[in-house]
């Protein structure tokens, strides 16, 4: 392959690639560079935001599924050669590469897997204490919101229980190519310097999806598979719905419900 030859974007990948050097620079900055040593960039493409990390004081590396933007990578981009990453992000376990030490999260997410990478992100917390990058719009405004909006859900609970969200800017279709359909948000995660629950998390977990997936009733009728006690579904908590718990009112209703089921 040339070193000017342009790797095709590909839908099944869901591949729009960035063209605007000057969102490329802004997304690079938006994370603090402190507290690790390594950066790791998803879905690389053809390098556009990966030249910029490149120059900050971090170890890059970059994971791509892409055999021919593996490739171009390699060519263009010398000092990388070896920290280039063939490999599906979700599948991949990435303590082969960082052995358990800290890393930071960036990229521009292909829309299709963009949910999951955010929940492979929090099951890895303790070692990810930043995670920035760019999303379907109304993806990232939903992992930002807060209890009462509209868009306010699972996703939006479970990241905010660990990392403060805070959407950043949004960037318009004509940057891409090719362009998308929507308009794309960049957000930033920040870990909570105190990120351990008091609750069980798992139960968490299961509680917060369990009231969403029927989010127009009031947590009495939502929770019902839970067979919790007559005393405890007094509580007025239960006379709410799920998006108008704030995070840490899911965290005590998950410690009320913990109580309830182990006395």
């Amino acid at each position: 392959m040339s070193k000017d030859h342009q790797v095709k974007a590909k839908k099944h990948l869901g591949q729009h690639f960035l063209n605007d050097e000057s969102v490329a620079e802004k997304i690079a900055n938006t994370l603090s560079f402190q507290g690790y040593k390594h950066v790791l960039e998803i879905g690389p493409g053809m390098g556009v935001l990966t030249k910029y990390l490149l120059q900050k004081d971090t170890i890059t590396h970059v994971i791509e599924i892409d055999t021919e933007s593996v490739e171009y990578l390699k060519n263009n981009y010398l000092n990388l050669a070896n920290r280039v990453i063939e490999q599906d992000f979700l599948k991949f376990d990435l303590n082969q590469v960082f052995n358990n030490e800290p890393f930071a999260i960036i990229g521009n997410y292909p829309y299709n897997i963009s949910t999951q990478i955010v929940f492979k992100t929090l099951e890895m917390r303790d070692q990810i204490p930043e995670f920035s990058g760019m999303f379907q719009k109304e993806v990232a405004q939903r992992i930002c919101s807060k209890e009462g909006s509209k868009v306010y859900g699972i996703l939006s609970v479970l990241t905010q229980a660990f990392y403060h969200a805070e959407y950043l800017f949004t960037v318009p279709p004509h940057v891409f190519n090719p362009p998308p359909k929507v308009d794309s948000g960049v957000l930033l995660l920040k870990r909570k310097e105190n990120f351990t629950l008091p609750c069980d998390e798992t139960l968490l977990f299961k509680v917060v999806k369990t009231g969403f997936q029927q989010r127009r009733k009031t947590l009495r009728n939502s929770l019902k598979t839970f067979n919790l006690s007559d005393n405890l579904k007094a509580n007025s908590i239960f006379d709410k719905r799920p998006e108008q718990l704030s995070v840490q009112e899911f965290i005590e209703l998950t410690l009320l419900i913990e109580n309830d089921i182990n006395p």
